[in-house]
């Protein structure tokens, strides 16, 4: 943890641009809320301290077998567990009121505490507080513990003397997170575009993925650590607690197996996900991503689960599986195809199983 003054963030002027250059894709609220990340007294009247606290959610590497399987949907490992947001604020809320207990009554404090879920840009403060360095890929880096951290602030009206940061380093001439990205979403140094990023795509997102970044994705079902994964800071990342074998429940949780979630309905996602940050995809984001996954793989087994997500209510789902059935080399994936462009109800469905069709019939013979 780190305590800084609850000044304006030092990095505010470079976050207006980034909105102003559509940067943030479809995330509005980043542009609603702008005034209120530029000045905390707007939260919190009167407020003088932000305590950043660094909680570290790092357990250990997918196997590059598991990871590199297509067969496989890959969720990023901050949401193997509970959902971060509820977890740490309800820590955040118990360190808050203990501060509150050890001044004087005479002496009336106000707290707010955030886990990610407030107007404040939090690896700013973080930065400020000591916690860190900020890298090339965006990430608040922790010198001796690397970047695999939820971050959470409790502001408050009591005067705290700040931590004095030490001396960081910083990435030097390392780019390996800039060339890692699969979609580029780091078209520069300490610049991330949210339209491109993995993550955004597969959990704010709500929409229909451009096709020219669904063969990207590849089997990333929700969120992505690619830049993480590739970062030298990161060989310091240590499980707070020695990591669990738990067999194959373990690796379906994390890795879980692409047909077996094509077969779910809303209840039965709701179920799988139970107290799990995945859910904020909804059930629509996160089918749309496993159909997207299904094509990459493209075999014939992928063509049965598209089979079935092709069926779904949601056009959202049927559009992309679409487009996944024209991905996999298959005769039976033209006739679904054949038989969505004739019968669907939605135009946008129809179409992309056309051009779908198309794609596949003008593919050459060996690919």
């Amino acid at each position: 943890m780190g305590i800084s003054q609850a000044l304006p963030p030092l990095r505010i002027a470079e976050f207006r641009q980034w909105l102003k250059e559509g940067k943030a894709g479809t995330m509005s609220y980043l542009q609603r809320s702008l005034e209120r990340r530029a000045n905390p007294e707007l939260i919190l009247p009167g407020v003088k301290s932000i305590i950043t606290v660094a909680e570290n959610y790092f357990t250990e590497s997918l196997p590059p077998e598991l990871r590199s399987d297509p067969s496989r949907g890959i969720i990023a490992s901050y949401a193997w567990g509970k959902d971060y947001h509820e977890v740490l604020l309800a820590k955040l809320e118990v360190l808050a009121e203990y501060i509150k207990s050890l001044t004087s009554r005479d002496l009336p404090v106000a707290a707010k505490c955030y886990a990610d879920t407030g107007h404040i840009l939090e690896r700013d403060y973080g930065a400020r507080a000591g916690l860190g360095f900020i890298g090339k890929n965006t990430m608040l880096i922790q010198p001796k513990r690397g970047s695999y951290f939820f971050l959470g602030e409790i502001l408050t009206t009591l005067e705290l003397e700040p931590t004095a940061p030490d001396k960081m380093p910083s990435c030097g001439t390392c780019a390996r997170c800039l060339q890692a990205c699969p979609t580029h979403a780091l078209p520069a140094a300490y610049i991330l575009d949210s339209n491109l990023c993995i993550s955004y795509l597969t959990i704010e997102y709500k929409g229909v993925i451009d096709r020219k970044l669904r063969p990207l994705t590849g089997n990333h079902i929700f969120g992505c650590d690619d830049c993480q994964e590739c970062c030298p800071w990161n060989r310091f990342a240590t499980p707070p607690i020695p990591p669990v074998n738990g067999g194959e429940a373990e690796l379906n949780r994390r890795a879980p197996k692409l047909t077996e979630l094509a077969e779910l309905n809303e209840a039965g996602f709701q179920e799988w996900f139970a107290e799990s940050p995945v859910l904020r995809s909804k059930y629509s984001g996160f089918m749309r991503n496993v159909a997207i996954a299904l094509g990459n793989w493209g075999t014939e087994d992928a063509v049965d689960a598209l089979e079935k997500l092709s069926s779904l209510d949601d056009p959202l789902i049927r559009l992309h599986a679409a487009w996944a059935l024209g991905q996999c080399n298959s005769k039976k994936a033209l006739q679904l195809l054949s038989r969505i462009e004739r019968s669907d109800t939605n135009d946008a469905v129809r179409q992309e199983s056309a051009d779908a069709v198309l794609a596949a019939r003008s593919r050459p013979a060996n690919q």
